[in-house]
């Protein structure tokens, strides 16, 4: 689609899906057309939107980036969360060849050293197989909520992902917290026993820690590094148009 029709369909899109709760959200999304694909990291938001997938049997493909890093207490949820709702969730993982011209480069874990080095370890182990998990489809689902971190505040409903080609649903954008804890407690959605431990995001356990009292939601993400560094490339243009061309 032309980049000013797909600007004009996401922001037509973004209008319509304000005015409705997420069960509605997510059913508009899935009678669009073509293949919706939901990513999801196990978190606790992730974990809403599933619970509506598999509670409304949506059409909706559910994928996880296995990055081969991820806690154990991530990877058991998968499981649990396949036979509570009776569902697939695809997992992608980083190709083996890759992962040792990583190693070659920068050393297992040189993703502490630099940002560079982090970033590569980022388009290697979640890039790269994100752009396998959404191979045909036409519209990506994401938890992204604006609450997570001042780099997400102005995160829209629904948004067109010119690197990617596809329309960008964001159905908890405007949920905080508090809205998603409640959900999660009143419908038994199963949740990472890590949250209660003082892990708001999780990630891959080496760049993962808990959060201070006070920090934001997103503080333990990368911790080593700045703020305005702490994003993956998943949900950042710029950083996947460069480390797509690595």
């Amino acid at each position: 689609m032309a980049v000013i029709n797909a600007n004009a369909e996401a922001e037509a899109l973004n209008d319509k899906l304000a005015g409705l709760d997420l069960a509605g959200r997510l059913s508009l999304v899935a009678g669009l057309g073509g293949r919706v694909v939901f990513t999801t990291s196990l978190g606790i938001e992730d974990q809403v939107i599933t619970a509506e997938i598999g509670t409304h049997r949506l059409p909706i493909d559910i994928a996880t980036l296995e990055t081969g890093r991820l806690f154990a207490e991530t990877l058991a949820l998968i499981e649990e969360t396949e036979a509570q709702y009776d569902i697939h969730i695809q997992r992608f993982t980083p190709e083996k060849a890759d992962i040792e011209a990583y190693a070659a480069k920068y050393g297992l874990n040189g993703f502490y050293e630099s940002v560079e080095a982090r970033h590569a370890c980022c388009g290697v182990r979640k890039l790269k197989p994100l752009a396998r998990a959404l191979e045909g489809a036409t519209i990506w689902i994401t938890g992204l909520r604006r609450g997570q971190s001042a780099n997400r505040a102005e995160t829209p409903f629904a948004e067109y992902d010119a690197e990617r080609h596809l329309l960008k649903v964001n159905p908890l954008a405007d949920w905080d917290l508090e809205a998603i804890k409640a959900f999660v407690s009143e419908n038994g959605v199963p949740v990472n026993p890590l949250h209660s431990r003082g892990y708001p995001s999780i990630g891959c356990e080496p760049c993962t820690r808990a959060i201070k009292p006070g920090e934001p939601e997103r503080a333990g993400r990368w911790w080593w590094e700045q703020d305005e560094t702490r994003e993956c490339g998943l949900h950042v243009a710029e950083e996947a148009s460069a480390l797509a061309a690595r």
